[in-house]
């Protein structure tokens, strides 16, 4: 883990800049069934509604299920890419409002073997996407090497919970070992699931207090989104609420998270470019 954390740290102090970059966004969480896939899936069409160009890397290995939840089937994956010749045209998904989805599958924590000349084609066929604002990308749960890998890639780090204990408890963990390996200094939470609003607020507060006594992260409240019957309706239907039920409260809410992401946006040219994040995955996994 050591080794691991080294690189990790080399690769958020050697960034790889271009002016047209989007902004890279990892969401996570501590544990599985917080609501992390319909966040990411509701917000990226709600930044795709204001105008803005989002792509959704579902990092998620073996479990992510953001097209489920978009209503969509891909055939393929970044796998398929790299090792079976695949364009990224064939791959990519488009969803909602122009959103695009692209599965990672297995391809980038599973890169043993992979060569220069495998990497460099994959590198050429990121070449061919049209100008994005916002990669979201949404990883599994819980601590462990992907995860914190994929963080250290991202400019910017979402923290999903809910006031449960037990999602709290978890979500410091992931962040007790972000700090401790230094991978970030600032993250942002959300809190999903609420009662009402002040219900987040408490929770954030909490939470708040608990890693700034003990933790190196300077921790921001995004906001957060209520239990909402509805919310629950659109999964079954397999339709984003932000779609399926756009004045309801979940909807509401995510719409205000979306207007405080826009508003926290940094110049381009402090952020990323897609090439650079990907030659950072490779160098992690491969």
């Amino acid at each position: 883990m050591l080794d691991q954390a080294e690189k990790l740290r080399q690769l958020v102090n050697n960034k790889d800049r271009s002016v047209n970059s989007p902004k890279i966004i990892t969401v996570t969480s501590g544990k599985g069934g917080v609501g992390k896939s319909n966040f990411v899936v509701n917000l990226a069409i709600t930044l795709q509604k204001m105008g803005k160009k989002v792509l959704i890397l579902d990092a998620d290995i073996g479990m992510g299920n953001d097209d489920v939840l978009m209503g969509v089937m891909p055939r393929y994956s970044i796998y398929d890419i790299i090792f079976n010749n695949k364009i990224i045209e064939e791959v990519l998904i488009k969803g909602p409002f122009g959103v695009k989805l692209l599965p990672a599958g297995t391809a980038i924590t599973n890169l043993e073997g992979i060569t220069e000349g495998q990497i460099e084609r994959f590198i050429k066929n990121l070449s061919t996407l049209e100008e994005l604002d916002y990669i979201i990308m949404d990883t599994g749960a819980g601590v462990n090497r992907s995860v914190l890998g994929f963080i250290a890639c991202s400019e910017e780090l979402i923290i999903l919970t809910t006031p449960e204990p037990t999602a709290i408890t978890d979500a410091y963990s992931l962040l007790k070992a972000v700090s401790h390996f230094n991978i970030k200094q600032k993250a942002k939470l959300v809190v999903n699931k609420t009662i009402d609003q002040e219900d987040g607020k408490i929770t954030y507060n909490k939470f708040k207090n608990a890693v700034n006594r003990f933790l190196r992260i300077d921790l921001e409240y995004l906001g957060s989104i209520q239990e909402d019957r509805k919310a629950i309706q659109a999964v079954r239907r397999q339709i984003p609420f932000i779609l399926a039920y756009p004045s309801c409260d979940a909807s509401r809410d995510i719409i205000n998270i979306a207007k405080n992401i826009l508003g926290n946006v940094k110049s381009y040219n402090d952020n990323v470019s897609i090439e650079g994040f990907f030659k950072k995955l490779f160098s992690i996994f491969s």
